[in-house]
């Protein structure tokens, strides 16, 4: 991930709902994360008011760049 890319990360929503920024998503999966279910638990994501609907295609979208690369 680009240095400018790792700062916006850091002011966008990766979970609206419960408010968590986009950059401990990436976060999570750098450090070894693999699936969604496995972001959620260590975040805590996934079981706000959209359970998961809008965090969870962000999640799958980082997960498949992530092993993209």
């Amino acid at each position: 991930m680009e240095p400018d890319e790792r700062t916006m990360a850091r002011l966008k929503a990766g979970c609206i709902c419960k408010g968590v920024k986009l950059i401990r998503l990436i976060e999570a999966i750098e450090n070894g994360a693999a699936t969604f279910d496995e972001v959620a638990t260590i975040i805590g994501i996934g079981d706000g008011p959209c359970q998961g609907k809008r965090c969870r295609i962000k999640v799958e979208e980082l997960l498949e760049r992530h092993h993209s690369r």
